[in-house]
């Protein structure tokens, strides 16, 4: 004997599917800037650390480069760097924009390292 199927529909899954799928786009769409801060924070920190056997302008001229490559905004590669007798310190900041369909939102960076020598 065959019981009868109830008779739900799959909408419950698609919706769930959807949402997924939008959060999916939210995170790819806001991760990739924080994804290119990491990398520009990750090469300031290692400039930093060499920063004892490199001059200020070897070090503006690889951040520059970097963020260059990352395709970071022009104005990450306004770098302000502070040596004097105890360490040092670099820092920088940027904005990114995120663009949605009919939505943008500006998100502001603050890559800095320092360090005691």
């Amino acid at each position: 004997m065959v019981k009868p199927r109830r008779g739900m529909s799959s909408m419950g899954c698609l919706v769930s599917l959807l949402l997924i799928i939008g959060a999916c786009y939210v995170g790819i769409a806001f991760g990739k800037p924080y994804w290119r801060f990491y990398q520009f924070q990750d090469d300031f920190h290692q400039q930093v650390r060499f920063a004892a056997h490199t001059t200020n302008d070897q070090i503006l001229v690889q951040l520059r480069a970097v963020a260059d490559s990352l395709g970071l905004p022009d104005a990450a590669k306004d770098i302000v760097i502070i040596r004097n007798d105890k360490g040092i310190s670099i820092e920088g900041d940027y904005d990114e924009r995120v663009v949605f369909p009919k939505y943008f939102r500006d998100v502001h960076f603050h890559p800095h390292a320092d360090s005691q020598f």
